[in-house]
This record gives structure tokens, C-alpha cells and sequence, in this order.
């Protein structure tokens, strides 16, 4: 058996005062690359340097069963040129810190085994770096349209976070289906003195790749909620481009621009609606 002080490997104890912890995973709930795509710009733009890892080895599955298509999920990235192996990208589990922000970032891979051991080691650090809230960003598929910005969801450890997430907009997530980690550690995160929000964006289903245009909102979002200080200049340009880029395309083929001209009525009125019940948004 193996423990949690047996796989994660802390190199700077610099203690936060009730910092927040942000988590990023690839995989589930990463559509759009905007769960790593958020948190990578933000080390891009924070004042940041790695801190601790999580061994990766007892969490993955690289060998999974099944056809070609299925298991290549699951295989390491390889590159080989001309007969010689450049490069292999085995999963890595990443924190990294930006002391000033009080804030600590993860980028890692939902585990695919022993999820109450990889949430030991997350909640070992939580608790030696005086970390008092974790927040999960992410995304799922939608009918938002390419067009508008994303809706952002969030679910909670406690009724009082949820409260407290209001005031940016967000709605309160309904959904009963397969299960990610990170719902899992919010149902371990009172345990652990932890205040734990998980924050999901509403993506265009119909695209594929990353999403600039929502990585771009949902790291606005965040810098609101974290007061954090960063130029976000080069996100709004990088989203334009990409949204007319995409746009284009759409105009190429009927049937999906007449399907994105609907999303966006539908879109639109239910924002309409929202107007009419609550006020102004």
C-alpha cells in the first residue's frame, strides 16, 4: 500500500495565509482545453515557479483494453523522427505558486485509479501550505453558440459558498449522470476544513479543439473573483481572432450556420428573460 507523504513531493513549504488552491485536469470536464487552458495562461500571466508533484505512476492507465481508437486515450503521446524517439509525454501532476496572489495552481490529469489516495495527497498539501478553499475550473458541451459568452455553473461545499458565488453571475449546476473527481473531493473537502467551488463553463458542443474565446472569458471571471492583477489584453485579441476565424468557417456550411443562428436566438431570449425577471444583469 501506498501513501499519500509517499507521492507527493512538496520542494517549497512557503505557508499562504487561507490561500486558494485553483485545480486544472485534463480529460473529463476539459472540453474546449479550458480547464488547462485557463490555468496555463494563468501561470503565463501570474508571477508563478512549480512547488510540488504528484508521482503519476499509481493513478493511470496506459495499457487499457479494447480497439486502437479506445485505447489510444490512454497510451503516452509519443514522437519519433526519423527512426529516433524525440520526445514521450507520460502524465505529469503539477503545483506551482504565486505567493503575492496567495494562490497556488494545479494542472494535472483526472486519475483514472485510487482517487481517495490522489485526494489524499491533494488535501496534504492543502492543508501544509495553509490553503482554505480549492476551486475547479472547467466546461462541458452545451447549446451556448460560439458567438456569445459562455454560461458558467457552479456547485459547492456548502450552501454559504453558493451564496457567495452570486454576485458574479454564475448559475447553480443541476445535472445527475457519470461522476468527475472533482465532484469527489468536494464531498471530501468539509472533512479536510477545506471550502471547496467548482466552476464550469457552458461550451459550443459543436466545435471541437481548444476554445480561446472561453478560456478568455472564464479567466476574466476569475481574476475578478481572485482580484488578481494581470493584463488581459492579449486574451480579448487572441478571442476576437479566433471567433471571426471560426465564423467564417460556419458561413461555408449551411446546415451548422443555420444551426448557430438559432443557438444564438435561443441564447438570446433566455438572457431576455433573465433581464425581465431580475433586473439587468
Amino acid at each position: 500500500m501506498m501513501y499519500s507523504h509517499e507521492l507527493l513531493k512538496i520542494d517549497d513549504h512557503s505557508v499562504l495565509t487561507d490561500g486558494t488552491l485553483m485545480l486544472a485536469f485534463s480529460g473529463w470536464m476539459d472540453g474546449g482545453e479550458v480547464s488547462t487552458g485557463t490555468v496555463n495562461r494563468l501561470l503565463d500571466l501570474l508571477d508563478s515557479k512549480p512547488i510540488a508533484e504528484i508521482d503519476p505512476e499509481p493513478f493511470y492507465i496506459y495499457n487499457f483494453p479494447g480497439t486502437m481508437e479506445i485505447s489510444a486515450l490512454f497510451r503516452p503521446r509519443i514522437e519519433i523522427e526519423e527512426g529516433l524517439l524525440k520526445s514521450i509525454e507520460m502524465p505529469s501532476n503539477m503545483f506551482f505558486c504565486d505567493p503575492v496572489a496567495n494562490l497556488v495552481l494545479f494542472v494535472g490529469k483526472e486519475p483514472n485509479l485510487q482517487w481517495k489516495l490522489f485526494g489524499d495527497c491533494i488535501f496534504k498539501l492543502a492543508d501544509q501550505l495553509g490553503i482554505k478553499r480549492i476551486l475547479f475550473v472547467g466546461s462541458f458541451g452545451g447549446t451556448v453558440p460560439h458567438t456569445r459568452e459562455p454560461r458558467l455553473y457552479v456547485t459547492s461545499s456548502t450552501p454559504e459558498l453558493l451564496s457567495e458565488m452570486e454576485q458574479y453571475g454564475v448559475g447553480r449546476t443541476g445535472y445527475e449522470g457519470p461522476g468527475s473527481f472533482t465532484s469527489y473531493l468536494i464531498s471530501r473537502a468539509s472533512e479536510s476544513n477545506i471550502a471547496m467551488t467548482s466552476l464550469v463553463a457552458e461550451i459550443p458542443a459543436y466545435l471541437q479543439g481548444a476554445n480561446p474565446m472561453c478560456i478568455a472569458a472564464v479567466t476574466r471571471r476569475l481574476a475578478k473573483m481572485l482580484r488578481l492583477s494581470i493584463d488581459l489584453d492579449s486574451l480579448r485579441s487572441e478571442s476576437t481572432q479566433w471567433e471571426l476565424g471560426i465564423s467564417k468557417e460556419i458561413e461555408k456550411d449551411e446546415e451548422l450556420s443555420t444551426q448557430v443562428r438559432r443557438l444564438e436566438e435561443q441564447y438570446d431570449n433566455e438572457l431576455l428573460e433573465l433581464e425581465s425577471e431580475d433586473g439587468p444583469l
